[in-house]
């Protein structure tokens, strides 16, 4: 803390100034004499953002670190904390009197690069190319493709129509150095240097992922490291054999699976713990499937070797049945068994992961302003908001303007995962930052800037974006667009199954999977058995994937959460419906659709049999409204069992048309009698709307 008359100073600025400013930002200051807390001089540090243009960084760090540290109260301290406090300093003032300064991460004007945007006709392309529209028309005729000049052109086309040019086509999002979640940054072949792998570790709850995440801690401490480690922070490295790794402890599937539907792709390698006795469980299938959909590389640990019961070879064989062949089996999965708790085979996993993470030669360029992850934040009633992130690329140092999502700030403080406060962060490295005026989101991206000025601009645009978007959901591939999406170069469709039984999910995934249009594929990635759950509707939208289901209705909550992601469902009773109404789609030429609306719910109380009736529902409408005649699914568990229509409906002794929320009544079911206390009977009509 510290006066505003100090911080004036500090800044080199007029007191009234630093106390109007105060006021701008309704920091509660009435005098020069009341003290600023860090959160307030925070916030001030990133208005005055023009204020120490010209002052270097060394003289800003040095000076400000020394005044403050003298204004502060006296206190005793060990000659412990002493030293460590000279030496930060002394480790503060080598980096920037002998840091090289860092590559740029603005784009680089090139002749050689065609932007393409979405929506670009033939003659908007021949502008950019510096050539005649004419020209252009005749080279696509001359492919088959009958256009004229304002026609539009797909980035596949028009990539084949550059290269005749001696020229590179690229996406234009890729070159706003504002939209840095695509933005394409070239490092130069000599600038790039091996980095540590970053690993995930995934699997069934109980199956050993936190007591292996301690025993490989305790690995690196025992190979070396000087005292205990702190975890202060979701994500850490650890050394072995002289090689870094870096672990990022995810929550959860749904966690990592969100991480990678706000476009962050941060783990390298995932690792698909399995116990030993216990064998690939409901949990298991859905981490082999998330770890799929990211396409990163997998290692499976069997777990719990030391146990009695342990059975290896079985959980091997439920691995080559969900497609992870061992590689002792003549697959391509590597295999370890180990016991987190006796530390057995856990040196054989690092050097499995060291051994994948060189194959795929993870290289990064440290010569260049940083670029990476949120891996989590917190807001701090002193600190403000502290922030950790994962750096992906370059480096990151201490005072670097950066915006972090729609945030941004001028990094006052780096700390490791051991809890020791250091001056820069590498690629691969997770740290811990303060220094931003807002909290960003897990799974936000961020990128150093030159200048705390052009940091300011990007945030600010990002933050008028962000706004404009809001209402709006990432929309998921549709069917109805699927065909113009084919046309921009869609060359695969990602799709969930989910069906009532095995043989169902097994049948649909068989059919999709031959239908070949426009070579133009199908790709499964999850079939399983049961209701449509929230985590389907997770990796739907982080896979760009549509949710096929077949004899199963998903619950109210997961159609608004599917809304809500921008994800479709589409729901089938007939195999053949679902093939030829992709193939449809896939051609551009589906059917005017039919618009299911779902007039209400009503639960079974109680079951009456009359001899000539058969069998009466006695149940509670506990939603919308049931009609008599309607269309009525009897669901059971969230798996559709029949599909007919309502017969009777009845209040008391009267025979009724409709039955709202909050009433009961008596239904039968046409041709259905195997009703049971607790089903669910969905009162629905069809109705066609127009394409």
């Amino acid at each position: 803390m510290m006066s505003a008359r100090e911080y004036a100073e500090d800044i080199q600025r007029d007191i009234q100034e630093v106390l109007d400013k105060c006021r701008e930002l309704e920091i509660e200051v009435k005098d020069e004499n009341e003290m600023l807390d860090e959160e307030a001089i925070i916030l001030l540090d990133n208005a005055f953002d023009d204020a120490l243009d010209e002052i270097t960084i060394e003289e800003e760090v040095e000076a400000r670190n020394h005044e403050r540290e003298n204004k502060k109260p006296k206190k005793v301290q060990k000659s412990k904390d002493s030293n460590t406090s000279k030496t930060l300093a002394q480790k503060k003032k080598a980096m920037y009197k002998s840091k090289e300064k860092l590559q740029s991460n603005a784009p680089v004007n090139n002749d050689k690069v065609v932007l393409f945007r979405e929506g670009m006709t033939v003659a908007e392309l021949a502008e950019a190319i510096g050539v005649k529209g004419a020209e252009l028309v005749k080279k696509l005729f001359s492919l088959g493709l009958m256009v004229n000049i304002n026609s539009p052109i797909s980035f596949e086309n028009a990539e084949v129509l550059v290269l005749d040019y001696d020229k590179e086509l690229k996406r234009e999002e890729t070159a706003n150095v504002a939209n840095f979640e695509e933005f394409e940054v070239v490092d130069k072949e000599e600038d790039l240097v091996k980095r540590p792998p970053v690993v995930t570790i995934m699997g069934h709850v109980d199956h050993g992922k936190t007591t292996l995440l301690d025993t490989i801690r305790k690995t690196s401490v025992a190979a070396g490291e000087a005292g205990g480690i702190t975890q202060a922070i979701s994500a850490y490295q650890v050394s072995y054999n002289d090689n870094l790794i870096t672990f990022i402890d995810t929550p959860g599937h749904a966690a990592f699976t969100e991480m990678r539907a706000r476009g962050a792709s941060i783990t390298d390698i995932v690792i698909i713990i399995v116990a030993a006795d216990d064998g690939v469980m409901p949990q298991t299938k859905e981490a082999i499937d998330h770890a799929k959909a990211a396409k990163v590389p997998i290692i499976v640990a069997i777990n719990k070797i030391d146990k009695p019961e342990a059975n290896p070879e079985k959980v091997m064989s439920d691995l080559a049945e969900y497609g992870l062949m061992p590689e002792e089996w003549g697959g391509d999965t590597l295999v370890t068994k180990i016991s987190a708790v006796t530390g057995e085979g856990v040196p054989d996993l690092l050097e499995n992961i060291l051994l994948v993470a060189e194959l795929n030669n993870y290289r990064a360029n440290p010569n260049r302003y940083a670029m990476g992850t949120v891996v989590e934040s917190q807001l701090n009633s002193h600190l403000g908001p502290i922030v950790t992130l994962l750096v992906q690329n370059g480096t990151l140092r201490l005072g670097d303007p950066v915006v972090v999502g729609t945030a941004f700030g001028k990094i006052r403080k780096i700390v490791n995962d051991k809890g020791e406060e250091i001056t820069e962060a590498l690629p691969s490295q997770p740290v811990s930052i303060t220094g931003l005026n807002d909290v960003p989101s897990a799974g936000d991206r961020f990128m150093a800037f030159e200048s705390e000025k052009e940091a300011k601009n990007i945030a600010t645009k990002r933050k008028n974006h962000e706004r404009l978007m809001k209402n709006r959901a990432k929309a998921s591939v549709t069917l109805d667009d699927l065909f113009s999406k084919i046309g921009e170069g869609l060359k695969e469709i990602n799709v969930i199954i989910k069906a009532d039984v095995n043989g169902s999910a097994e049948a649909v995934r068989n059919s999709l999977e031959k239908i070949d249009v426009e070579g133009v594929r199908i790709n499964v990635i999850r079939s399983s058995v049961g209701a449509i759950t929230e985590s389907d509707i997770v990796l739907a939208q982080a896979s760009n994937a549509i949710i096929i289901g077949f004899n199963v209705r998903p619950q109210n909550a997961i159609k608004d959460k599917a809304k809500e992601a921008g994800v479709e469902i589409r729901l089938y009773d007939i195999i053949y419906k679902v093939v030829e109404e992709m193939e449809a789609a896939m051609k551009g030429l589906l059917d005017p659709e039919y618009e299911e609306h779902i007039l209400g719910t009503a639960q079974i109380k109680q079951i009456f049999k009359f001899s000539k009736v058969g069998n009466i529902a006695g149940s509670a409408v506990i939603d919308g409204v049931i009609k008599r005649d309607s269309k009525a699914r009897v669901i059971r568990d969230g798996v559709v069992i029949y599909d007919g229509k309502i017969g009777s409906l009845q209040r008391e002794k009267d025979s009724v048309r409709e039955v709202k929320k909050g009433f009961e009544c008596g239904i039968t079911i046409e041709g259905f009698n195997d009703i049971k206390i607790g089903d669910e009977i969905e009162s629905y009509e069809m109705v066609e709307i127009k394409r």
